[in-house]
Parts: C-alpha cells; sequence; structure tokens
C-alpha cells in the first residue's frame, strides 16, 4: 500500500521553512520566515502553540526539551519544550546561522553561518565552543556523525567537507555543489544526513541523486537515483532503523529508496510543486513531516514501519522471509530455501544487485538473502547487534558474484578481517567548463566574457534569451537571441559566435554557428550530434570551430560548417581554448589523489601544416586546486588559472614549460575575495580581470568593472634590488617570446617592440653586472654579461676598466672575442652541414634520412643565409641564453641574430658540436712564449690587444680542424685589412670577412669547404701565428717558415704574464 499523502496546510508566511519532530514524535514543530515556531499536535491541529523567536527563525532543533533556533539577528537561542520560555543564547556569530542540528545525545549543537564559520557548542556550557574554519563561503548545512567522531558540512563554495571533532581538521573534503555567493542563490540547500546508529555511510544530495560516502574509508559506496527526478535534491533525510532514505527536490518530488536494494520504495509530488526545505522522519512510526519554501506543512503517512517492514506486500514477505532465515542457526541445510528466497524476490532487486558496480562492496548477497553472522564479523568493533541485523542496517549488506546455489555450501564459516585502507583518497573530477563563464545553474549569467565580447544569458520567467555585446562595436553591433534551444554554452570570436546545448529526451546535442562575418547571405549553420553524445566544451579559432564531446571525440569544423577532422581525447574534456591557428585542450589524464586534480594538455597548431606541440603533458596546478580558467593572451601565447588565484604562462623559450606569472590571491584584501580572470596582455603587461567581493564569479548586473593587475615571477627575494632586477629581466624575456613564435610562423609584428625588448633587457644586464661590480662579485658579472648581446659586452668591458678591475676586464674581453667567433662558426657550419646533407641526399633519391629531416625543419633559416642580409642581422642580436647546450664548452651559440625567424636560435642549439672546443680558438693566434716578445715589438697595439690571445687553456687546446670560411679568412685578412685600416677589433674582421665570403658563389665556398678538408691533417694540429703582411705570397711563405718553427711548440701555452694583462686592461681603458 503506497503512502497516504495528507494535504497540506498553511504553517508560516512565505519563505523559507524548517521541521522536526520532538523526541517521542508526539508533536511537529516549524519555524519559519516570520520569526515564529508553531507545536503542532498533528496536521490537523487548528490551533498550534506559537513561540516568538525573532524577526526570522532559518533553523530549528528539538532535544531533551531544548528547542534551539537559528535566528535573523546572528543568535542560536535556546527555549524551554513545550513551554517556550527563553533559555539563554548559546553563540553569536557577524552574520545570520543558516542550520543548527543536535547531536545524538543532546550535549552539542552544531551551527553553520555566513560568514562561513561552523560552530560546535556545548548546550549546558556555552563557553565550550570549537569554531571549524576552511569554507570559503556561506555554510548551507551541518550533519553530525552518531558516534561524534565527525561533523560534515555543505557550503556554498562547492565543497562538502567533514571534520574531525576532536582537533577541529578537516578529513575530507569533496568539490561536489556548483558555487554560488549566498545561500539565497544556492541551487540547493544540500541538507546532508549520517546513517542512524552506526554512522557507516554519510548521505549528500548532489544534483539529481544523492550520493554516499562510507565512513572513515571516504570512497563513495554508490549513488541513489530515479528517472523520475528532473530537478536537484535539496535535501535528505534516514528512517530511524537507517534502512531507508528519503529525498525532497526543489520542484516538490519526495522519493524513498531502500538502501539496501537502491530500489525506490515512494514517490510523492507536491500539490503545487514548491520547492522542499524541511523533511523530518518520525522517530517511531512510518510518518514524514516536510514543509516547503512557500510555508505550508504537509504530512506523509505509511511510508514504512520503525522494524524495516514497508507497506509493500512484495518487499516485507522476502524481508520476513530473509530474517527467518537468518536465525535458523544452520545455513548449510537451506539449499531449498536459498532457491525459495529467489523464487520470492522482486524482478528489479535481483537485477540490480547482480549487475551494480563491483566497488559498492556493501551490498547482500545476489539472492537478496543476508550472509551468516560469522560473515558479517567486520566491522570496526567486531560485532554486530542483533538488533541492527532486525533493522537491515548497511552492516547486513555484502556483495557477491557467485548467485550459484551450491555457493552457499562452499561459504567459510570464518573469514579474515578486511584490512582497512588509510592511503590517499581519489578527488571528484571537476566539470567542463567554458573560460570566462559563470554557473550554468544561475538564471541571469555570463555565457562567456573574452577579449572580444560579452555573451549573457536570461533564463527566467518573463524571457529566455542570450544577449551578445562586442567590446569593438565596428566589428558587429550587439545582437539579441531567442534561446528556445536551451544554450548553455558559449564563445565569441572576430567572426563568428557559436552556442552548444546540451541533448534532451526529444532533440540531440547541437552546435549551432553565427557566422556574422560571412560574405554571402547564409550566415548560420547548426549540426546535430549523434545520440547520446553530448557537447561538453566549444571554442572558436581563426577559420575553425572545434567541440569536445562526452564520446571523448573532438570535432573540427570550419567556420562555414564543414566538418574536418576528428579525434578521440585521451580523457574527459576540461576546457578548450583557441586562437589563431592554435587549439589549446585541457583534460583528464587519471584521478587525482588528496584533492588534487590529475590534468592533460595538447596544443595543436591547425594550419596549412597541422602539428601537435604538446603531446598531452602534465598540466602543473597547485596543490589541492583545480582549473578556473584557460585561454590566450592577445599575442597568442597559451594561459591558464587555477582556484588558487595563480595564472601560468607558456614559456617557448624553455622547452614549452609553463611558468608562473602572477599570483591574484596577493592583490586580494579578503579571504573571501577573488579575482575572474577575463584576458590576457603580453604587451603591455595587463592580466585583465574583475574583482569578485566573497565570491569566485561577478553578478551580470550591475555590470562589472574590469581591474587590471601587474605581472610578477615568483623570485626569491624581490625586495632586494638584485631579485627585482633578476625577475624584471626574465618577465622581459618571457613576455617577448611571442615575436620570436609570430616571426617564425611568418605573422607581422612590430620591429620597434622587440628593439624595445631587447634594449630593456640589456639595460637590466648592465645594472646588475654595475651592482655585482660593487659588491666583488667578478665571477657573476662574468654569467651576467653571457646574458648580453656583443655591444653591451663591450660597455661592460669598459665599465670594468673605469672601475679598475683588470681580471674582469680581461675576461670579458675574451668573453667578447668568443662570442663573435661563435657567431661566424655557427653559421658557416650551417653552411657546410647543408652542402654535406644535399651530397647526402644525392645517393638516396626519396629516402627520409635525419639530414633531410633536419633540412625540412630549417629551410625557412638556410634560406634566409643565401640572401645576403648578414648587416641586418648583426643589428639585431638575440639575447635568450638559457636554452644553451650544457655538453658544449662554450654554449654561446643562442647568441646567433635573427631576422624574421626565432628558429635560428633553437636549431642551433641543437646543432652545436658538444665535441668541439670555443669557436673563437679558431681566430686566435698561437705563439710560443719566444714569439711574444717579438711581436710585440713588431705590430701595432691596436692589432696586438685584438688579437691577443685568451690565456684559458681551454682555448689553446683546441686543435681542431679548420673550415672554409677559416681558411678563406687567413687568405684574405690582410686585403681586409688595408680596405679597412680603422679596423681594430677581432669580431669587426670576422664580420666583414662574413659579408665578403657569402657573396662568392656557391661553388667557389665548396671548393674552399674541400681545401679545408683536404688540409685537416697537416694544418689542423699546428698552431700557427701568422703576422699580417699586406702582400699575399709574402704571407704563404712567412706561413710555411712558421709551421716549420712551430712544430715543435708544446700543446698548452704557458699563461700571459702580469704585465701583459696590465697592457690589455690599459688598451680597454684608452679605448674609451
Amino acid at each position: 500500500m503506497p503512502a497516504t499523502q495528507k494535504p497540506m496546510r498553511f504553517g508560516h508566511t512565505e519563505g523559507h521553512t524548517d521541521v522536526c519532530f520532538d523526541d517521542l514524535g508526539s508533536c511537529i514543530v516549524t519555524c519559519g520566515s516570520d520569526g515564529d515556531v508553531r507545536i503542532w499536535e498533528d496536521l490537523d491541529d487548528d490551533d498550534p502553540k506559537s513561540i516568538n523567536v525573532g524577526e526570522k527563525a532559518y533553523s530549528c532543533a528539538l532535544k531533551n526539551g531544548k528547542l534551539v533556533t537559528a535566528v535573523s539577528n546572528n543568535t542560536i537561542q535556546v527555549h524551554t519544550f513545550p513551554e517556550g520560555v527563553p533559555d539563554g543564547i548559546l553563540t553569536r556569530f557577524t552574520t545570520n546561522a543558516n542550520h543548527v542540528v543536535f547531536n545524538g545525545d543532546g550535549v552539542k549543537i552544531a551551527a553553520g553561518s555566513s560568514d562561513f564559520l561552523v560552530k560546535v557548542v556545548d548546550v549546558m556550557d556555552c563557553s565550550q565552543q570549537k569554531t571549524f574554519r576552511g569554507h570559503d563561503a556561506p555554510i548551507l548545512s551541518l550533519s553530525f556523525d552518531p558516534k561524534d567522531i565527525f561533523l560534515a558540512s555543505a557550503s556554498c563554495d562547492g565543497s562538502v567537507k567533514v571534520w574531525q571533532i576532536s582537533d577541529q581538521t578537516c578529513a575530507v573534503s569533496w568539490p561536489l555543489l556548483q558555487k554560488c555567493n549566498d545561500v539565497i542563490n544556492a541551487k540547493s540547500i544540500c541538507r546532508l544526513a549520517w546513517q542512524p546508529k552506526g554512522g557507516k555511510l554519510l548521505a549528500v544530495p548532489v544534483e539529481k541523486s544523492v550520493k554516499l560516502y562510507r565512513r572513515e574509508t571516504w570512497n563513495n559506496q554508490f549513488d541513489l537515483s530515479d528517472n523520475f527526478i528532473s530537478q536537484a535534491l535539496n535535501i535528505v533525510t534516514w528512517s530511524p532503523c537507517g534502512q531507508y532514505l528519503a529525498a525532497g527536490s526543489i520542484n516538490g518530488l519526495i522519493i524513498v529508496w531502500n538502501v539496501e536494494t537502491k530500489g525506490c520504495m515512494e514517490r510523492v509530488k507536491h500539490e503545487k510543486g514548491y520547492a522542499i526545505c524541511g523533511l523530518a522522519w518520525h522517530p517511531t512510526s512510518g510518518q514524514i513531516a516536510y514543509t516547503d519554501a512557500e510555508g505550508n506543512l504537509g504530512l506523509l503517512e505509511n511510508v514504512c514501519e520503525p522494524n524495516g517492514k514497508t507497506s509493500s506486500n512484495k518487499v516485507s514477505s522476502r524481508v520476513e522471509k530473509d530474517y527467518s532465515d537468518l536465525f535458523d542457526g544452520d545455513d548449510t541445510n537451506n539449499a531449498g530455501d536459498f532457491l525459495n528466497d529467489n523464487a520470492v524476490e522482486t524482478p528489479s532487486f535481483s537485477k540490480r544487485i547482480i549487475n551494480d558496480e563491483e566497488e559498492d562492496d556493501d551490498l547482500m548477497l545476489a539472492s537478496g538473502r543476508p550472509r551468516q553472522r560469522s560473515h558479517i564479523l567486520e566491522d570496526d568493533e567486531n560485532s554486530v547487534d542483533v538488533t541492527m541485523l532486525k533493522t537491515g542496517s548497511n552492516l547486513l549488506k555484502e556483495e557477491e558474484e557467485d548467485d550459484q546455489a551450491d555457493s552457499i555450501h562452499n561459504l567459510p564459516l570464518v573469514t579474515s578481517q578486511r584490512p582497512f585502507y588509510d592511503g590517499p583518497m581519489p578527488t571528484p573530477r571537476q566539470k567542463p567548463f567554458q573560460s570566462g563563464s559563470t554557473p550554468v545553474h544561475l538564471t541571469h549569467r555570463f555565457m562567456v566574457w573574452n577579449s572580444i565580447g560579452i555573451i549573457r544569458c536570461y533564463n527566467d520567467e518573463q524571457d529566455n534569451a542570450i544577449d551578445v555585446e562586442f567590446h569593438d562595436t565596428s566589428i558587429h553591433h550587439a545582437t539579441h537571441l531567442s534561446n528556445t534551444l536551451n544554450y548553455t554554452i558559449a564563445d565569441l570570436s572576430h567572426e563568428a559566435i557559436l552556442l552548444a546545448c546540451e541533448s534532451s529526451d526529444e532533440l540531440a546535442s547541437k552546435l549551432h554557428c553565427l557566422h556574422f562575418s560571412s560574405w554571402d547571405s547564409s550566415k548560420e549553420w547548426i549540426v546535430d550530434m549523434p545520440q547520446n553524445e553530448d557537447i561538453e566544451a566549444i571554442c572558436l579559432g581563426l577559420g575553425w570551430a572545434a567541440a569536445a564531446t562526452s564520446a571523448l571525440l573532438l570535432r573540427l569544423f570550419t567556420i562555414g560548417g564543414v566538418q574536418k577532422e576528428v579525434f578521440s581525447l585521451p580523457g574527459p574534456v576540461v576546457s578548450m581554448a583557441g586562437h589563431g591557428e592554435q587549439l589549446f585542450i585541457v583534460y583528464h589524464r587519471g584521478t587525482g589523489f588528496d584533492g588534487d586534480q590529475c590534468l592533460g594538455v595538447q596544443l595543436l597548431e591547425l594550419g596549412k601544416k597541422k602539428k601537435q606541440i604538446l603531446h598531452g603533458d602534465p598540466l602543473p596546478l597547485t596543490r589541492k586546486s583545480y582549473i578556473v580558467w584557460v585561454g590566450f593572451s592577445a599575442e597568442g601565447t597559451p594561459c591558464y588559472v587555477d582556484s588558487e588565484g595563480t595564472v601560468r604562462m607558456l614559456n617557448r623559450g624553455l622547452g614549452n614549460t609553463w611558468t608562473p606569472v602572477c599570483n591574484t590571491r596577493e592583490h586580494c584584501k579578503g579571504k573571501s575575495d577573488h579575482y575572474w580572470v577575463v584576458g590576457i596582455h603580453e604587451n603591455p603587461q595587463q592580466l585583465r580581470c574583475i574583482p569578485c567581493k566573497g565570491s569566485r564569479f561577478p553578478p551580470t548586473l550591475p555590470r562589472p568593472a574590469v581591474a587590471i593587475l601587474s605581472f610578477k615571477l615568483p623570485y626569491c627575494q624581490t625586495a632586494t634590488e638584485k631579485g627585482q632586477m633578476e625577475e624584471q629581466f626574465w618577465r622581459s624575456v618571457i613576455f617577448h617570446n611571442h615575436l620570436d613564435y609570430l616571426a617564425k610562423n611568418g605573422y607581422e609584428y612590430e620591429e620597434s617592440s622587440k628593439n624595445q625588448a631587447i634594449k630593456e633587457q640589456q639595460e637590466l644586464l648592465m645594472k646588475m653586472l654595475a651592482l655585482s661590480c660593487k659588491l666583488e662579485r667578478e665571477f657573476r658579472c662574468v654569467e651576467l654579461a653571457d646574458l648580453m648581446t656583443q655591444n653591451a659586452v663591450n660597455l661592460a668591458i669598459k665599465y670594468a676598466s673605469r672601475s679598475r678591475r683588470l681580471i674582469l676586464a680581461q675576461r670579458l674581453s675574451e668573453l667578447a672575442v668568443e662570442k663573435a667567433a661563435e657567431l661566424a662558426a655557427t653559421q658557416v657550419e650551417e653552411e657546410e652541414e647543408e652542402d654535406f646533407r644535399k651530397g647526402l641526399n644525392a645517393g638516396y633519391s626519396n629516402t627520409a634520412t635525419e639530414w633531410s629531416q633536419l633540412r625540412l625543419r630549417n629551410q625557412v633559416e638556410e634560406d634566409e643565409e643565401d640572401t645576403g642580409e648578414a648587416d641586418d642581422k648583426e643589428e639585431k642580436p638575440e639575447i635568450h641564453k638559457y636554452g644553451q647546450n650544457p655538453f658544449s664548452k662554450n654554449a654561446n651559440s643562442s647568441d646567433v641574430p635573427a631576422v624574421k625567424s626565432g628558429a635560428v636560435i633553437s636549431s642551433n642549439q641543437g646543432r652545436v658540436n658538444p665535441f668541439k672546443a670555443s669557436a673563437a680558438s679558431y681566430f686566435q693566434k698561437r705563439t710560443s712564449q719566444a714569439d711574444k716578445n717579438e711581436d710585440a715589438n713588431e705590430e701595432n697595439p691596436k692589432n696586438s690587444s685584438s688579437e691577443t690571445p685568451a690565456p684559458c687553456p681551454q682555448n689553446t687546446e683546441s686543435q681542431r680542424p679548420k673550415t672554409g670560411f677559416q681558411m678563406w679568412l687567413e687568405e684574405n685578412r690582410s686585403n681586409i685589412l688595408s680596405d679597412n685600416p680603422d679596423f681594430s677589433d677581432e669580431a669587426d674582421i670576422i664580420k666583414e670577412g662574413m659579408i665578403r665570403f657569402r657573396v662568392l658563389s656557391p661553388e667557389e665556398r665548396k671548393a674552399w669547404a674541400t681545401k679545408a678538408k683536404g688540409g685537416t691533417t697537416s694544418d689542423g694540429a699546428e698552431a700557427k701565428k701568422r703576422k699580417r703582411v699586406i702582400d699575399e705570397s709574402h704571407e704563404t711563405e712567412n706561413q710555411k717558415e712558421k709551421a716549420k718553427e712551430n712544430l715543435n711548440l708544446p700543446k698548452k701555452q704557458k699563461p700571459l704574464d702580469l704585465s701583459t694583462n696590465q697592457k690589455l686592461s690599459a688598451f680597454a681603458f684608452k679605448q674609451e
């Protein structure tokens, strides 16, 4: 016989209403927004006793003759029951309390308030208080564990937490609910409840189901749901026996489940469909009292009996038979009864148990029959009370896959106690979201807010529409769209508006594009997804659109509606973003633990040459955080923000790693304040976001104001001058990496901004060098100079000479020569490698060798090298030095200048020979000690200064084979000097030589390269120092003579004496 629903009656003025029974169930107690507590003898009581407790009463609880109420004057008050005499104030909050509950024995109460605090107070001694801090938004509801060990709480911050009462620590936290900024805006008040007696399960209403979590392990044992539930559940309550669970929804549906079978026992609909906000089960009989959000009181009767029987004949017959069999004493003789049990089972029950999830280890045998007592002895206390067995407590439920009749005979009489799992707990996966949107359940919300414009959605009684507004009205005028298909996801670009909706019973999930930039008259197209496939995330790029679906597919479309590639995602999508040709996908790589999300990232380029940049790399997040914004900077660099306020940007100059560039929490005044990111700009450096006071997202009205935050990298000691300049330098480097990316991919960019960035970086390096000089950190000065361009190093030499730091000046001049030499050598090596690759490929027509792959990758660079643009290249030196080859002796190859392409840098770094010594040693004349004095008399001091060999052993040892360019330079050095008598620096000679060498035809250059290879054995092993003579024939003779003299030279030169050092520094000083 189904439950009887009595007609509802007026209880309080419209508004939130709460209900409870007294200890014996003799009366119903309600409180409401009129500030009254009413005591009803039954539903037909026309003259209930009324106690006024304040202006508004939000919640009431009753136990042991004490009536406790949460009142609008921010207090928790006590009245005697049933007299209603005020008995004092238990505690106060700074705002009103939203929920108050008693513990099992009525000694303590717990109250949760809108000031984010939870308090546990002793009823007899209110000075005994404990405060629980950790929620970031108003508290929705509380529930005491029957054993008084734990306290569960739900909050508007979207989390449900379980607290250890003894030490006020959070045992576990689940992000289950929709976030909101206040209780009145909450989709559900989430009245959670512990299972009576043992408190083995915690029931939490989440969306359209009830999640049940097991005590201690905090695993999600199973969910209870029903096809008739169409709106979110608001409240749950247990039957006193713990076998049944009742839930009320926001559209007035009350459902009762048998937790053991997971079967739905009752469905009752509210007369007018109002939200159920109060639900209480009678302590001894099958009655449920309920109240709605309009102040009405209702009653259900004959729901179930306290001994665990229900009014349904089928279920009661099975339950009675199970209980009689359980206490027969000898299960092994009851095979016949076992079969009979199957005969009287309800069909839905038998199917459900056999096919249920394996993780639900707390169910009955597949036959529907509980195990023997010996198999149940595995609770923490190792004992089971007989009354608990009779009431069908969850302690009885154990899942068994084998449902054969003879399996009963094989059950062991004693089983070992199951080990208790105390390891890390899995984190619930965050749901898919669209960046720049506010929660879907809001009636007025932002569907997207980005750098192009704003899309708002209005879904209330008057209107269901979408408004599109553009920041720049020259792109398109504001648009108003009807939302008949209930679109929930949107994106906006310069070309189109993209909308998507979920599937319903009648309609498929749809992707709707309004291509307003189209030149034809048909500006809209709609695509239906296949059956059982819902769109979860969308994004727009330049000429394309993408949609990620619940089938783990990513579908690409042209902006005009042509279906393009479809590929599988490695996991459920979290969010996507598009910019130009780039597609940025964040998805779940796996299950995170202890509050951490486990996310992966894919970055694809969808241009003519499609390629994947990031191949499912892990996405770094702050501990116990989740991702809240995914997108690109205005310049096209991927960025994302996590819930802890950390903004991270892709550092293309450091192997596509993620660098934190800002922490918005540092700018927040209050703990509950947040910044809602809407855009990122690299030049100028701006983080555009909306400040949200006491919330994570802004309301649609009034229109939020955008604030601009500055970036700051998390460097150490930024309060000091050194730390501050280091942070500024590396921030400048990271925020100008996009210029190299744009150049590499053929995009236009302002040359002036790159020059400005280089100038700014060099100034910072010079300041840091000056600071290190003052602190007498000369080694650090050389390290800083290594990051400088050629011109900046020359300035550093002058500064060191003026500061009378002679050794530093000498070291810096060596570094300058090395930089110039390496600059030349690396470019010449590239040309020679190209010739070598052509030779290799001549014999292998279409074989994809490593060399050919290299050639493909570096085609752009080598084409540039043949255009004779060396002058331009020298004017724009590159300063990014942090990607050096760690195995080369002087990893300065990233100094190679670039005109258009940042690819030169990376390719050179990849091809530096790790076994070659510094390229600078090629261009340094080698002398014996005897030659030094001779040369000092014969040569001009200017020339001697620029050609003085470095005393560093690694330079003098390097006797590797010469290249064709070096041989050509030695032959033509005199011509260069005669044409340019003002050249005093070796670097200038090399530069001029490079220009002239490039003018030669490819055949001539190849001839020099061949000549160099031919002379490897003799010339490469010799250390020569030739004088400069204008006549070429004299130079050749001198070369032969010197070669003979130097055959017996030692491999290592002695370091220069002090007088030479002094001469060098004095020269550098005079050069100023």
